[in-house]
């Protein structure tokens, strides 16, 4: 371990990519628990990230890329660390989150006429961030040669920030050192100053055949290289998409989640992937052949059971539950499964140029959901009813999560063959629909449900992730650039 210096004397540092996927964000996970293990008072940062998948923290929501870096950080997560979040609804449209609320007002702005709003987001939670901590691991957005947009999170940040960059390259793409002296040729020269060293990504292979191309782009951008890492297999959660990293026991049952077009906070199922075999399915057939079908949380409800019905898993999933087969829905999945979604505020945006208004649900439970304007974020306890059927087990559990929705469920017409609990669960023997997140993130209750509990897999992957950075990059460099 080493001596920390005072707060504000270690130059941040910041991670860039070549593209989008280069893998900024597993670096920035990786550098901060590695310098955690230094002894170093580390906190991750992120000014503007996209991402449906997110994470409740105090007063509000962040990307999870930011709360899995704070998390491996070893520090609280925190709303300054990712100031502006923004979670595609639509093709064309997306919610805008500012300091972990939703903004309606910003998100109704076009997007050239947004920074004078953001940038002032941005660099007050950055101030509160680096006011609190030793070291700032700053994560970059796309590329920062993408120079036909605004950019504030890359080029403007380091500069605001005067931090060392580290620029990321995707080696199993091709094309890494084009992509390397390109990105670096069209950023600003105040970012080249800054552009301390270059890293390899996905490596496969025998490094020394990469010779000379390092050494030629160290000479032409003066860039160092920093290291080459190679093609890691971890649990990281992706901060977007689905991806299941895992392989379940032998025999495993199979557990049908379908792709939804706006699926959100599908990071939540990467444990689950320990206990079962995860599918994430386009058609019927995958839904009727599972052993247990989950409906997931969504940032466009009305918009994804459209997307359902279309593809006939909404049939699939009626006649699975008639046949007395389990349905699992979570927050937007849980929507789904009542009866009706209103929406007269077009809380979700307009479709076909009209407000959204009212729809009629998957019909599998009887409970209806109203959209309102505000937004609950909140971290959550709930104690389980006695709960009937196929969800016996998880009776009296205490449930701890979080939720993030538009929606209001609330009971109708019950004929006594439900169970509710404070509209935050709905279920009966077959069917079961929850607002709250993170249940199947909980070991006790995927060895309730599936027999079999999984080991947390989180923790092992900070370390692991630490490891290859002390075993594969330059660590003298990465301590001297930041001023250890």
């Amino acid at each position: 371990m080493i001596a920390t210096p005072n707060r504000g004397t270690l130059r941040p540092l910041m991670v860039l990519g070549c593209t989008s996927d280069a893998g900024k964000s597993l670096l920035a996970t990786a550098l901060g628990r590695w310098f955690a293990r230094q002894g170093v008072n580390v906190a991750p940062f992120k000014a503007q990230n996209m991402s449906n998948n997110a994470r409740v923290v105090e007063d509000g929501e962040i990307g999870v890329a930011q709360w899995l870096q704070a998390r491996a950080a070893q520090v609280e997560p925190a709303i300054a660390m990712n100031p502006v979040l923004i979670k595609p609804e639509a093709d064309t449209r997306s919610q805008v989150v500012l300091n972990g609320r939703a903004a309606p007002e910003v998100t109704d702005i076009p997007w050239e006429q947004r920074a004078s709003i953001l940038w002032p987001a941005m660099t007050a939670g950055y101030a509160e961030v680096s006011a609190a901590h030793d070291l700032v691991i700053l994560e970059g957005a796309g590329s920062p040669a993408e120079i036909n947009l605004v950019d504030l999170v890359n080029n403007r940040m380091l500069h605001h920030v005067d931090g060392a960059a580290l620029l990321v390259s995707d080696i199993d793409r091709g094309g890494a050192f084009a992509h390397l002296a390109g990105t670096w040729s069209l950023t600003p020269s105040t970012t080249q100053q800054r552009l301390a060293g270059f890293l390899l990504n996905k490596f496969r292979g025998d490094q020394s055949l990469l010779a000379p191309a390092p050494e030629h782009i160290t000479r032409l951008t003066g860039m160092a290289n920093v290291g080459v890492l190679p093609m890691m297999q971890h649990e990281l959660p992706d901060e977007e998409g689905a991806t299941v990293r895992a392989t379940p026991p032998a025999g495993a049952p199979v557990v049908a989640i379908p792709r939804l077009p706006f699926g959100s906070n599908v990071d939540e199922f990467h444990l689950l992937a320990h206990v079962a075999a995860v599918r994430f399915t386009t058609t019927a057939q995958e839904i009727e052949a599972a052993d247990l079908v989950i409906l997931p949380g969504s940032k466009h409800v009305v918009s994804d059971l459209d997307w359902l019905r279309s593809t006939g898993q909404a049939e699939g999933i009626a006649r699975r539950v008639a046949s007395g087969n389990p349905v699992l829905g979570i927050c937007g999945g849980c929507q789904m499964i009542g009866r009706s979604i209103n929406d007269p505020a077009g809380v979700e945006g307009r479709r076909d140029g009209q407000a959204a208004g009212s729809v009629d649900g998957l019909g599998l439970l009887p409970f209806v959901t109203d959209f309102a304007e505000d937004k609950l974020t909140s971290m959550t306890q709930l104690q389980l009813p006695d709960l009937p059927g196929r969800w016996a087990a998880l009776s009296g559990y205490q449930v701890e999560g979080y939720e993030i929705r538009h929606g209001r469920s609330s009971a109708v017409d019950d004929d006594g063959s439900m169970v509710t609990a404070g509209g935050q669960v709905f279920a009966n023997d077959t069917v079961m629909a929850t607002t709250i997140h993170g249940l199947l993130e909980s070991p006790d209750v995927l060895e309730r449900l599936f027999g079999i509990r999984p080991a947390p897999v989180l923790e092992q992957t900070f370390e692991a992730l630490a490891d290859a950075v002390e075993e594969h990059l330059d660590t003298d460099f990465l301590r001297r650039t930041v001023g250890l």
